[in-house]
């Protein structure tokens, strides 16, 4: 996959493709759906498949003291984007100048001049443009008077469930990791460098790698079952764990990160990018009145987690 940040200086070979626009925050079912339209349509004419997307999210360019709300981070939608078959990513820096453009400047200078795309596909509820004033009608328009196609698709839902972002971070919120993942079409996954910390885990018998959830929608905090990959190094591959998301009660630490307890694993994981999927939630963080009674307790969390996993059909591993 190509990754373009910059739409001042494009390739001619990188123009030219069909492109899928959006936010793609969590690439959930829906946005799967937008994406497998347009795979069909690059295939009809014979132009790469792209997505059209924004770093930082506008949300955060326009709010950037609001709580975390991403489901995900640039590199871990990068990831997930390349596996559905994207050849072309567009992530285009969100900045003054681009948030200056009305709809119709950011139809004729991106969409057309710059990126050159020969077809685009949005949702039904897409809005473009200074102040959100462009709508799917006012796309279509522009599409027509520039020369390049339209598809509108729609919104997605599974029986009573709209699948959006925000009912992912809801059910996120409280420990639905079961909810989000039939949201998303696959599981919800922490993804970052595996940081150095305190060592506390390894004196207790349980060493973990941690990463930094900053940035982040914050899962309800507590134990989790996991599925974690090291995604490149000597430790390369998949792994059956449990992980801690909070803030350590017992310890009186208070910044929220993700601790992930890898069964049956000897190494050193400092620096390997990880990716830790949320499987399901065991329990609420907790204050143990000493190191016996949470070791017992981890024991505990770790048994229940072999066996929930040991449950899972092998194409959900």
């Amino acid at each position: 996959m190509r990754l373009i940040r910059d739409s001042l200086f494009v390739n001619p070979g990188d123009r030219g493709a069909v492109a899928a626009i959006g936010n793609f925050d969590g690439v959930h079912l829906g946005h799967i759906s937008v994406i497998d339209r347009s795979r069909e349509i690059a295939v009809e004419l014979g132009a790469p498949l792209g997505v059209l997307t924004f770093e930082p999210h506008p949300r955060e360019y326009f709010a950037p003291d609001a709580p975390p709300f991403r489901l995900m981070n640039a590199t871990a939608r990068a990831h997930r984007l390349e596996k559905l078959g994207v050849e072309k990513l567009y992530e285009l820096p969100f900045n003054k100048t681009l948030s200056q453009l009305s709809a119709q400047e950011f139809a004729s200078q991106i969409i057309s001049q710059r990126l050159g795309l020969k077809h685009v596909i949005v949702g039904e509820d897409f809005r473009f443009g200074k102040g959100r004033d462009g709508d799917v009608d006012a796309l279509r328009a522009f599409g027509e008077e520039m020369g390049f196609g339209v598809t509108i698709a729609p919104l997605l839902d599974l029986g009573q469930t709209e699948v959006s972002s925000t009912a992912i971070r809801d059910a996120l919120s409280e420990g639905r990791p079961r909810d989000a993942a039939a949201m998303l079409g696959h599981w919800h996954r922490i993804e970052g460098e595996v940081i150095r910390g305190d060592q506390r885990g390894r004196e207790l018998g349980y060493p973990t790698a941690n990463m930094s959830i900053a940035g982040l929608h914050p899962p309800k905090f507590g134990v989790y079952v996991v599925l974690a990959s090291v995604l490149s190094g000597p430790h390369k591959g998949l792994y059956h764990g449990a992980a801690s998301i909070g803030i350590k009660p017992t310890f009186g630490e208070n910044t929220p990160n993700c601790e992930t307890f890898l069964f049956d694993f000897k190494g050193d994981l400092y620096g390997a990018p990880m990716s830790v999927a949320l499987v399901d939630y065991l329990r609420p963080e907790e204050s143990f009145d000493s190191l016996e009674a949470l070791i017992t307790q981890m024991d505990a969390d770790c048994a229940k987690a072999r066996d929930i996993l040991s449950e899972l059909p092998r194409h959900h591993v």
